[in-house]
């Protein structure tokens, strides 16, 4: 690991390039980060890199969004918490941007089907590969190896994944427990302070206003744990349901292309923003839902390091740590059996992991391949063959 110090520039543009890149959902991202952050930079190390990671699991908002916080503020502390969050959400806020105002000038989405056929199956060899390589840090005890089979089991079985990864936390401490003597050497928890969710955002009021649309945003991203699909759940609750404000398919089309376009999904509420109020609406709505992120990361990052130097927060971590590999190894399962559709996919996704393990190029160029190959595979016919 590197003590060097970063420059905000060469933080800037790490994270921007991300997020321009980032196809795949939380856990593609966070291996794309992996790759640059440990591999590449040696930034941070792999056990650093999962404590952070775990980190991220216990609080509300978009995972991979936290992620880049935390590393902005390991290299930069405030400075970088604030530079690389938002340069990590800015390609994707503006891309989402330009679709709004097609979506508000014609009535539709353009079509990027092409675009998640070839990348999707690249995006599953880099995750395979940050798997692999963070495995060994986290799982490194039988004890921890049972563990991460049990929380994949949980996940496989349709168990919420924040209560998976408190079952995680709660489980390697009672097993640690069995090892000292009653009154021994645990010492007490005194650098551990769960942070809650913020449920106390102003109700929004029926009347769309910027300032409704803003205080609905942040209520969401308060309290919001989990996947895009849970996402959809709480803007349906809240948008369409109580609301009035977005009809289902209008719903349906701003999840589209929350997931056509790369960095955080949370991005699809610049999408809703944009629709509903145009480009005022837009960065209203996005700087509500990740507002809370750079909240939590904020109060949550600098207990880190105490965390691991407490022998009974240590344990917590280490429990999530290792649950939260096997819930990215979940989805990854789940991310191959729609990402392999057919003959090409299947040879693009070998290729990739071919490439990725002789070669190890930098994960975006492989993105970049994979849309490339992607768009002349449907431009040739050959793509669903």
């Amino acid at each position: 690991m590197t003590d060097e110090r970063t420059s905000l520039r060469e933080l800037a543009l790490l994270f921007f390039r991300l997020g321009a890149t980032a196809f795949g959902g939380p856990a593609a991202h966070i291996a794309m980060m992996q790759d640059e952050v440990v591999r590449r930079r040696k930034w941070l190390s792999d056990e650093r890199f999962l404590d952070l990671l775990g980190a991220t699991n216990l609080i509300p908002g978009p995972n991979s969004t936290e992620m880049a916080i935390h590393i902005g503020y390991e290299r930069r502390r405030w400075s970088g918490l604030v530079v690389a969050g938002v340069a990590f959400i800015v390609p994707a806020m503006l891309m989402t941007a330009a679709l709004g105002w097609a979506y508000a000038r014609y009535g539709a989405v353009p079509a990027a089907g092409w675009l998640l056929y070839g990348v999707k199956p690249v995006i599953l060899g880099v995750v395979v590969q940050a798997i692999w390589s963070l495995a060994p840090k986290a799982a490194r005890t039988n004890g921890l190896r049972l563990l991460a089979v049990l929380a994949a089991a949980a996940a496989l079985l349709g168990q919420n994944e924040i209560l998976v990864l408190l079952l995680a936390g709660a489980a390697t401490v009672a097993g640690r427990r069995l090892w000292y003597a009653a009154g021994g050497r645990g010492g007490p928890l005194n650098a551990i302070a769960p942070i809650l969710p913020v449920a106390g955002a102003a109700a929004a009021a029926s009347t769309l206003t910027l300032s409704s649309l803003f205080w609905v945003f942040v209520k969401i991203g308060s309290v919001l744990f989990g996947s895009g699909y849970v996402l959809l759940a709480f803007l349906r609750a809240d948008l369409v349901e109580r609301l009035g404000w977005l009809t289902e398919a209008q719903l349906i089309d701003a999840i589209a292309v929350g997931q056509v376009t790369p960095g955080p999904v949370f991005t699809t509420a610049t999408f809703i923003g944009y629709v509903l109020a145009g480009p005022a609406g837009s960065l209203v709505a996005t700087a509500g839902i990740f507002l809370p992120a750079f909240v939590f990361v904020a109060l949550s990052g600098p207990l880190v390091p105490k965390l691991r130097a407490s022998p009974i927060a240590s344990a917590v971590l280490d429990g999530v740590n290792v649950a939260s590999l096997a819930l990215m190894a979940v989805v990854t399962a789940q991310l191959g059996h729609a990402a392999l559709v057919d003959v090409p996919t299947v040879v693009l996704g070998l290729v990739s992991a071919l490439v990725l393990v002789r070669f190890k190029p930098n994960s975006t160029w492989l993105v970049l391949g994979g849309a490339a190959a992607g768009w002349l595979l449907h431009a040739a016919g050959l793509a669903g063959r």
